[in-house]
């Protein structure tokens, strides 16, 4: 049984070719946006990769990248198609080619669809990158001196300032760690003796934030040390009163930042999915109409056109025994390489 066979009259082919060709040229245009919009996200993804601990995200911005340029090709070639459709003489051409370009299709525009249920479903892991990388961001912030982390501090301060964020949860995380280089802190002074002592590894934490935690909003000139201590400044109550730091920590804030790029890209990439679909659904649509024409002399004649020349289980069923022969032709091909040649007789040793 044929699957939703149509008729066409000549206008009303005439009409499918010229309007496909039109739609190509949007979906052409469309997939130069996705693959700059995968650039774009790619480039984001890439400013912020030294807080983050795996790279497993970065599969939404290749797929797209890959999905643009692919569409940009595949809506090049669909257009032409579309021309020499309206050309009977031109058209016999491509009646080989259009097989393997429909496969090609469908595989490389199900990947807009990949991509963008990837992009919300890789949030969790999105997060828990963002945590580990932010923790170990945090933890070396000080390592100003060492070798391969000198610029670890900017890439913690520039994101707080950026974003309006503090820490990896919130402001306390930083009295977990020790934020300031020893080369930086006098040995000799007795504030710093004890609190070195009294932590078990020798470190020397305390109550305060950097100067990228504060928010410049605040009537308050920032309060960036002992912010637990209500004695250490006047009028100040740190359980009641708001801080004059960034409330919110740089994981929620990444996270919200990144989901709010793949919120706007993925109802795009849906549309552009929908766009191509309908493209090639067309397509098939204008070709087998057109082969009702070739071997006519009256090319103006009505056809017939059709997604399957068959149902879709007898079209599977179809596809799936050329496949086996084709496997079961591979591997006769491959025993038969296999198998080893006759060798030569060795040559009897001369008597005496």
């Amino acid at each position: 049984m044929v699957l939703l066979k149509l008729k066409f009259p000549f206008q009303k082919r005439v009409r499918l070719a010229q309007g496909l060709w039109l739609l190509s040229w949007v979906a052409m245009f469309s997939g130069a946006v996705t693959f700059a919009t995968g650039v774009f996200l790619k480039t984001e993804l890439h400013r912020r990769s030294e807080v983050m601990h795996s790279m497993d995200i970065h599969i939404v911005p290749n797929l797209l990248m890959v999905v643009g340029l692919a569409s940009v090709g595949i809506n090049i070639c669909a257009g032409k198609v579309c021309q020499d459709s309206l050309d009977p003489s031109r058209f016999p051409r491509w009646k080989t080619l259009l097989l393997p370009f429909f496969c090609l299709s469908v595989f490389f525009t199900s990947l807009l669809l990949v991509a963008m249920i990837l992009s919300y479903a890789l949030q969790p892991s999105l997060e828990e990158s963002l945590k580990i990388g932010l923790k170990n961001g945090i933890r070396f912030y000080k390592d100003t001196d060492t070798p391969g982390r000198c610029f670890q501090k900017e890439t913690i301060d520039r994101p707080q300032i950026e974003f309006q964020c503090c820490g990896n949860t919130n402001y306390r995380d930083w009295f977990e760690v020790q934020w300031i280089s020893n080369r930086y802190l006098d040995f000799t002074s007795k504030e710093v003796k004890d609190r070195v002592r009294s932590n078990v590894d020798g470190r020397y934490l305390l109550d305060g934030v950097p100067f990228s935690c504060c928010n410049p909003a605040s009537p308050r000139p920032c309060i960036q040390y002992s912010l637990l201590d209500n004695n250490a400044h006047y009028n100040y109550e740190y359980q009641s009163e708001e801080l004059n730091l960034y409330n919110r920590g740089c994981r929620q804030a990444l996270v919200s930042y990144y989901m709010g790029l793949m919120n706007t890209i993925g109802p795009c990439v849906l549309l552009v999915f929908l766009l191509q679909m309908a493209i090639l659904v067309g397509l098939r649509y204008l070709q087998t109409a057109m082969e009702g024409v070739l071997g006519q002399e009256n090319v103006e004649i009505e056809t017939e056109g059709y997604i399957l020349e068959k149902g879709v289980k007898e079209t599977l069923l179809e596809t799936k025994e050329k496949m086996m022969k084709l496997l079961q032709f591979a591997q006769v091909g491959d025993a038969s390489a296999e198998t080893p040649g006759s060798e030569p007789e060795a040559e009897k040793p001369a008597t005496a």
